[in-house]
């Protein structure tokens, strides 16, 4: 009546990754993505500052176009924290399942 579990072989488990790696159509990975968001996200951050240095040096030469540089960064930072938020969610979700 009781069966011993049987460990699945590493061999097994290279056929299902290599199954959905078929699947997911060789786009770009998710890992990618946010690397480029963090990218972008920092430059906007560097454009900010510039922005607000100018402002604070008097060397602005478009007040609008610093305001909106400004706006920008903090924008794309709460985004990038929202994100940042999600995923340590999805995380400690994923720890709590049970098995």
């Amino acid at each position: 009546m009781a069966q011993a579990i049987q460990s699945v072989s590493p061999f097994a488990l290279a056929g299902v990754t290599n199954k959905a790696q078929e699947k997911s159509g060789g786009g770009t990975d998710f890992l990618t993505v946010l690397k480029a968001s963090l990218n972008d996200v920092n430059d906007m951050q560097i454009k900010g500052d510039e922005a607000l240095r100018d402002i604070a040096t008097g060397q602005v030469k478009d007040l609008h176009q610093a305001a909106i540089a400004i706006d920008k960064a903090e924008i794309s930072m709460k985004l990038m924290l929202e994100v940042r938020n999600k995923a340590l969610s999805a995380y400690k979700e994923i720890l709590r399942t049970q098995i």
